[in-house]
């Protein structure tokens, strides 16, 4: 037996086992860039235009990066930071107070700093998830926890998010039965891929399902700041909201932050200390030097404001682009998504028996990029953050994807 041949049987049933690595089976991004790469290819000279990608298509502000700089040469910074400098947490809570009016918060207590939400979202289900529990996941939407719940024994059950019921999920259709096993609910809002807000109603009515049930709400903040109605709003704001969850608050998408990987989660004080000590057993803090560079985002929100505005106006030329060639697309809540019924088929021509053979399409035939979701329903995602500087790039880039998608008529 050679080597790779006893490491391929050793492989954790988790991630597949024997059959590790050869799965055939080709995952959507993957096929994404390969229709990229085949579609330039095809077409040389002729522009790609990204609207799939889902990160800032900036940098960040120069008065974070000149913080880092600074602190980067700081011999006091060289160290460990474990769960986080004090002074992180103390702008953590104030920026909390700030823009979503969530008061008395304890630095000591109820946050802790992340190496960006994901690496969060990823160990709580350590924190509460033995084998059979359940966790409730909203789908589509950003699947890491329920994955590690998974790894851990744990059972996900997806909550389908419908546009007839404002992509909030129905939790009166849980049975109650699986409510008693459940453990975790998660919840993001404003959400990916939907740009759905969630209302004040519905924050209420989950506080209420979970005490009865005695569950944690997990609400994954990472587009909280960025809304489009003039007001962002915290889960932690409803009163009750402290004593069932806790909220994933990044620097990424609101500070243009991505690759610094900084975040924090907020909220219940047990939660947090769950959280806080599997953490202290899987990585030993970020760079401090990255922390005060995000305690400078936090105390400056009018970044934010300028990055709201740049996505605001973008998504208002997607929204009439696209409903000038015949889709229903609405200005979302939040996030810097716009998320579509796609089209089933052109009229006369070639059928669409989903979104992710109308998104081929469109990279193949009109060097479009999106990005499909087939979980409930056919629906593609136009990103906002495409590549372009300034106003008139952008006015420019819309108006040839508006001029490409009018050289056919959809069915819908």
């Amino acid at each position: 037996m050679s080597d790779e041949s006893y490491i391929q049987s050793l492989f954790s049933d988790r991630i597949g086992g024997s059959q590790f690595g050869k799965d055939t089976k080709i995952y959507k991004f993957e096929k994404i860039k390969r229709a990229k790469r085949a579609a330039l290819d095809a077409n040389p000279g002729k522009e790609l235009f990204d609207l799939g990608v889902g990160e800032p298509d900036e940098m960040a502000d120069p008065g974070v990066v000149k913080t880092l700089q600074l602190e980067a040469e700081k011999p006091e910074n060289r160290g460990y930071t474990d769960n986080g400098i004090d002074e992180f947490k103390v702008a953590a809570c104030k920026y909390m107070d700030n823009i979503f009016g969530v008061q008395g918060l304890d630095p000591a207590k109820h946050v802790n700093h992340l190496i960006g939400s994901k690496p969060g979202l990823a160990m709580t289900p350590a924190v509460f998830i033995n084998p059979g529990d359940v966790i409730l996941m909203t789908v589509p939407g950003y699947p890491v926890m329920g994955t590690h719940a998974q790894y851990l024994g744990g059972e996900v059950v997806n909550l389908p998010l419908t546009e007839a019921n404002g992509f909030l999920p129905d939790l009166k259709s849980v049975d109650s039965g699986t409510l008693d096993r459940t453990k975790i609910l998660y919840l993001n809002y404003p959400n990916n891929p939907t740009g759905a807000n969630a209302t004040r109603e519905f924050y209420e009515e989950v506080i209420q399902i979970a005490k009865k049930h005695k569950i944690t709400v997990m609400q994954d903040a990472a587009y909280a700041a960025l809304t489009y109605d003039g007001k962002s709003e915290s889960f932690l704001s409803i009163p009750g909201a402290m004593d069932v969850g806790v909220e994933f608050h990044s620097l990424s998408k609101a500070y243009n932050m991505t690759g610094w990987r900084m975040a924090f989660v907020v909220g219940n004080e047990l939660i947090v200390k769950g959280i806080a000590s599997v953490k202290d057993n899987i990585d030993s803090g970020q760079f401090a030097g990255i922390q005060k560079a995000g305690i400078y985002a936090l105390e400056h929100p009018e970044i934010t404001d300028k990055t709201v505005a740049k996505y605001k106006r973008r998504l208002g030329l997607l929204v009439e682009a696209l409903n000038s060639v015949g889709f229903s697309a609405k200005m979302p809540g939040g996030s810097f998504f716009l998320y579509v019924g796609a089209p089933k088929g052109i009229k006369g021509g070639r059928k669409f028996e989903n979104g992710e053979e109308f998104s081929q399409y469109l990279i193949t035939e009109m060097l479009i990029s999106t990005v499909p979701w087939d979980d409930v329903g056919h629906y593609v995602r136009f990103s906002a953050t495409f590549a372009a500087k300034g106003e008139e790039e952008e006015k420019r880039i819309i108006g040839e994807i508006k001029n490409r998608l009018s050289k056919v008529e959809f069915e819908f």
